[in-house]
């Protein structure tokens, strides 16, 4: 690997010299490569992709730098992006990360919920990002149930049907669009700026036990979506949930749309990864209608 034309990016945006004197593969991601750059006193953590990946580098920048505006949580400093022959890459802060503890993931929830009181006009963002790798549409809307509707669950329906999963899956999604107004019954979601993406495996504690949070696909949208993401593939202890609620208290009517907003992802992870999300998703659409 020539680490060259990273390394004068590093440079340039530091002003500062960096001798590499090692790169050290990490593991962990399904997307994109990742190293620890390392000098004698400076680490630096790179992704790597295609280089026509670099338009996904680019708005994961932009989220890492909305989100750390807002002062709420520990995110890993922004410092390089671009592209070489070879790849796209991003290149961050270097955090060394641990497990969360029942502090730490008590400071999570009381920190996300602060990042959820930062609010827009309008849902959506001004630019598109990604989920996963999967587009992530941005439109901006005034309205959340038609925001909701065409930029999620409506964009992901039509790609799984361009990936032939048609049949009950487009018939009972198809039903559940028309039926969206019924989740959010007394109930007037304000847009909040979101992670977009909380699930686990995307939070952890720095050396101090202060939570971190990355691989952002931010917009704003309704807060809930944060909060089901972190019950999707393992989800937070106790101490997380109670704090957020401390702070922030959710509307009774979560507990329904939890599995609404969830289904996005479950219909991303269909599209990205096969025929062995399909039974959830179809399940998932099934609870819904019923309720």
């Amino acid at each position: 690997m020539n680490w060259q034309a990273i390394i004068r990016h590093i440079e340039s945006a530091t002003q500062q010299p960096f001798k590499l004197l090692k790169a050290q593969p990490l593991s962990g991601g399904d997307i994109n490569a990742a190293y620890r750059l390392q000098s004698a006193d400076l680490s630096f953590f790179v992704k790597m992709n295609k280089p026509e990946r670099l338009p996904m580098f680019e708005a994961e920048a932009a989220g890492l730098e909305v989100l750390a505006q807002t002062r709420s949580i520990r995110i890993p400093k922004f410092i390089a992006c671009g592209q070489t022959s070879e790849h796209a890459f991003l290149v961050l802060e270097h955090i060394t990360l641990h497990s969360l503890n029942a502090r730490s993931e008590q400071l999570l929830g009381q920190q996300l919920a602060q990042l959820h009181l930062h609010k827009q006009p309008y849902f959506g963002w001004h630019q598109d990002n990604t989920i996963g790798s999967t587009a992530q549409v941005n439109g901006q809307y005034h309205d959340w149930i038609k925001f909701w509707q065409e930029q999620r669950l409506g964009y992901q329906l039509n790609l799984a049907a361009s990936k032939g999963y048609d049949g009950s899956l487009q018939t009972l999604g198809e039903k559940l669009c028309t039926r969206l107004e019924a989740l959010f019954s007394g109930y007037r979601p304000q847009p909040a700026l979101v992670h977009g993406d909380l699930w686990s495996g995307n939070a952890a504690a720095d050396e101090q036990g202060n939570p971190v949070i990355f691989d952002p696909a931010c917009y704003f949208g309704d807060r809930e979506t944060d909060l089901a993401m972190t019950e999707l593939f393992g989800g937070f202890g106790p101490a997380f949930y109670q704090a957020y609620q401390t702070v922030y208290p959710l509307d009774s009517g979560y507990a329904r749309r939890k599995t609404l907003y969830n289904l996005y992802h479950i219909l991303n992870h269909l599209n990205l990864f096969g025929r062995s999300y399909l039974y959830q998703a179809e399940n998932m659409l099934n609870k819904l209608l019923v309720n």
